[in-house]
């Protein structure tokens, strides 16, 4: 008899149902979230006839936590459904929106009873995989809060600080993340006080922020920039907003603090992994995102059937519709985020750094792609290349990746030497 585990977690308890090939309720319990309730679930488990050669599968609407990584160290199949999923299966059991939660555990059993073969397993990942996967999330997560920190700043900032903002100024935005930004807005918070800094302070200001070299020169420049007459809130009001300055000041420095820390974490271990060396022998990717990439695809090879597969993951494929008459190819929204984001930069990197890459985006763009659609198409062609050398165990190869684009731009070169 094939019995079926479905498991409603929550934070303190979990509700746990087991039921059978014909849908008949085997037994159910409410465990525990702690090792005790662990060890009555597996109890329940091998009563309705769990063993080693035949494990009982379990449904569960996460992929992380505890309970999760004790069933996957027990080795069993686990899946976990996504919630909007099993609100739609709840929907064919009920109309009247009736809710509980062994109602919930039942549900996911059921689905793994009839449609377990739509849905997939957790995938095998390596200890160091998800290690690499942790790190590599969670220097993400400390990116964006870095860059909500700088942007709060550099609001407040524009309320009474303009010209503060207008000395740390660069091409690609305000540098309010750079040391020397951050050490002198400490000594400096209000336009009063930045007039008045000497440029001992200001030069002692940068050493403490790390820089080495013509020093004295630019704490000259900074003083004339911070002397320049500025338009002033009143005294009480700036002063105020200029403490409000440096509790945010303190959020960046901290933030600033953990994004450097995760990103020496992240490439120690990803530097381990038997991967790295492939991975980072694609252009445009380097250790940090070459480690996203890493972690959001993971390193079990049987996770994807093909490369369409990892594609429709990370959302570089796009979307067909078809009916009727109608047809309609659009950009994929339901998709992994992070893996989005890291496919991003990565796009963005190989064209800058290799020139293949970069005739490819631009005959993308000559056949009329905007730029994001150009961007799209380079990721989903290169993460392609990448599952099929991962697959292979061989190392990125211009001249095979990018065969037809290499002949047409040869050959475009001898027609305009033969003119």
């Amino acid at each position: 008899m094939k019995v079926f585990c479905g498991i409603d977690w929550a934070e303190r308890h979990h509700d746990v149902a087991l039921v059978d090939e014909t849908g008949q309720l085997v037994a159910k319990k409410r465990i525990s979230d702690d090792a005790a309730g662990f060890a009555a679930l597996l109890e329940l488990l091998g009563t309705a006839g769990d063993h080693p050669g035949g494990q009982i599968p379990v449904a569960i609407e996460t992929s992380r936590g505890l309970l999760v990584a004790a069933l996957r160290a027990t080795g069993r199949p686990v899946y976990a459904i996504n919630p909007m999923a099993v609100a739609r299966y709840r929907e064919r059991r009920t109309v009247s929106r009736t809710k509980s939660d062994h109602a919930d555990a039942m549900t996911l059993a059921d689905i793994l009873r009839t449609d377990s073969h739509v849905h997939r397993q957790l995938p095998a990942d390596t200890q160091l995989g998800q290690a690499v996967a942790v790190l590599a999330r969670a220097h993400q997560d400390a990116s964006w809060r870095r860059s909500r920190a700088v942007n709060e700043l550099r609001s407040l900032l524009r309320e009474y600080y303009p010209s503060f903002l207008n000395t740390f100024t660069r091409k690609a935005g305000t540098c309010l993340s750079r040391a020397d930004a951050r050490a002198l807005l400490a000594i400096a918070p209000t336009p009063t006080t930045g007039a008045k800094l000497s440029k001992a302070r200001i030069a002692a200001a940068l050493r403490r922020a790390g820089r080495q070299r013509g020093i004295n020169a630019h704490a000259e420049q900074l003083q004339a920039q911070l002397r320049e007459p500025v338009l002033h809130q009143p005294e009480l009001v700036e002063q105020a907003l200029g403490r409000q300055a440096l509790a945010l000041l303190a959020t960046l420095d901290a933030e600033c603090a953990s994004v450097d820390q995760l990103a020496q974490a992240t490439i120690e271990a990803f530097e381990q992994h038997p991967d790295h060396a492939i991975i980072t022998s694609f252009p445009g990717l380097g250790e940090i995102t070459g480690a996203r990439i890493l972690g959001e695809m993971g390193d079990d090879r049987a996770r994807f059937a093909d490369a369409r597969g990892v594609k429709a993951y990370a959302g570089s494929a796009p979307i067909t519709r078809a009916s009727g008459r109608s047809l309609s190819i659009t950009h994929r929204r339901i998709k992994n985020n992070r893996f989005a984001a890291a496919g991003w930069m990565w796009a963005w990197a190989a064209i800058v750094h290799n020139e293949h890459a970069r005739a490819h985006y631009q005959r993308r763009r000559d056949n009329g792609d905007r730029h994001s659609s150009a961007l799209h198409h380079l990721f989903n062609r290169q993460l392609g290349q990448l599952w099929h050398c991962l697959q292979s165990g061989q190392p990125y190869n211009p001249e095979l990746a990018f065969t037809r684009e290499a002949s047409s731009t040869r050959a475009e070169s001898v027609a305009a030497r033969g003119s």
